[in-house]
């Protein structure tokens, strides 16, 4: 990718452009135009099934894909504060949102996860993610550059009412994500061993008593479990298009899967991969999100800001786990838990709130290339504040 900034050029936005990571950029805009092929292959079946003009779908995703790649340049082109920032306004808004869609949410398969806006559904937990998990950062960061600050203690607090207004939904797919990313956070933050296990030992009891008291979770563990003890007919489907589209794939448009799989475009669209385009589309895209991830992770190995290192390294685990946890519920590896697959699944939701996580992702790992070596007195110049003040003022 070449644009003409010079680097003598002292813009913000050629300062942008220079200390982005442009190869993670790249890979997203790879992934995202993937998402808009795949939605092509499998959209149009479905939306006759509706009643909806074939394209439908597609001519709708494409508009949040536009949109997405604008929320993903403007939040990059922030600074480490202003990430912290628009996350502490968004917090209690998607907060609030959250616990109004249980009285005021539209019902859909047995839960209330979403409100209707016009003729867009709005899904505030997808929002809210990528913002509680920045403001737990700052929570951590703040402990541990102060002991006596009660971050932990305020950061549980936050964990309570967001897996509280979650579980009103109910949604437990993204109580456990939210959970498991929290969890991460936690051990990076320094939390004991003893507190590990007992984190642990608390989320085998709630499964325990979800699978007790919790039909709808009672009834996908038992047909994971056992395919024959229940209606297992997505998932039998899904594996059954792998097979049949092997290495190469039937073709482009030769699927049968997205025709008899209602959510072919969204959650099952990995398998309309698998069928058309084989398995060597399906091990790129999962190549496509090794590179996000690892990338992003690489920038943190040598990062000094607590703050961004508890931020950056809690949202891409929330991008990476939440793409593994799509593609192993497509594979069988895991029970059914109706989340997207990033970037790929149709949903303006899912699309946007990920290009938040990822635009704030890129703006808290820019780094400024220029402040090393030959090119150094031609950038910007070194900032005379020491280490531990850029820790403080960031966090």
């Amino acid at each position: 990718m070449r644009i003409a900034f010079a680097r003598s050029d002292n813009s913000h936005v050629s300062r942008w452009w220079w200390e982005l990571d442009r190869w993670m950029f790249g890979t997203l805009l790879l992934l995202i135009a993937v998402g808009l092929l795949l939605t092509v292959a499998a959209s149009p079946a479905v939306a006759e099934r509706l009643g909806l003009n074939s394209f439908h779908f597609v001519k709708r995703q494409a508009v949040f894909m536009v949109m997405g790649i604008g929320g993903i340049l403007f939040v990059s082109m922030l600074t480490k504060q202003w990430v912290r920032r628009l996350a502490v306004v968004l917090f209690p808004i998607t907060l609030g949102l959250v616990y109004l869609t249980v009285f005021q949410g539209a019902e859909i398969k047995g839960a209330t996860r979403w409100l209707q806006l016009g003729s867009f559904t709005l899904q505030p937990s997808e929002f809210l993610k990528p913002v509680f998990i920045v403001c737990t950062a700052w929570m951590f960061s703040e402990q541990f550059n102060n002991p006596s600050f009660p971050g932990k203690k305020v950061a549980v607090v936050l964990y309570l009412l967001v897996i509280g207004g979650l579980l009103m939904q109910p949604d437990y797919g993204q109580t456990f994500l939210i959970s498991a990313v929290f969890l991460g956070q936690l051990v990076l933050a320094g939390l004991p061993v003893l507190w590990l296990g007992a984190f642990a030992g608390l989320g085998i009891v709630a499964l325990v008593v979800a699978y007790m008291f919790v039909p709808h979770v009672q009834n996908r563990i038992d047909i994971f479990l056992d395919p024959a003890s229940g209606d297992s007919y997505q998932i039998d489907t899904a594996l059954n298009a792998f097979r049949a589209g092997g290495m190469f794939g039937r073709g482009p448009g030769e699927g049968a899967v997205k025709r008899v799989l209602p959510d072919a475009h969204t959650d099952y669209i990995f398998a309309v991969a698998g069928e058309e385009f084989g398995a060597i589309l399906c091990l790129a895209i999962v190549a496509l999100f090794a590179v996000i991830v690892i990338r992003g992770l690489s920038h943190l190995l040598e990062e000094e800001n607590t703050f961004v290192v508890f931020a950056a390294g809690g949202l891409l685990a929330l991008f990476g786990l939440q793409a593994f946890i799509n593609l192993a519920v497509n594979l069988a590896i895991l029970p059914a838990k109706g989340m997207t697959l990033p970037f790929v699944s149709y949903g303006g939701s899912s699309m946007l709130a990920l290009s938040l996580t990822m635009g704030m992702v890129m703006a808290l790992t820019r780094k400024n290339k220029f402040l090393k070596g030959k090119f150094s007195h031609t950038r910007f110049p070194k900032s005379t504040k020491s280490a531990g003040q850029n820790v403080g003022e960031a966090s």
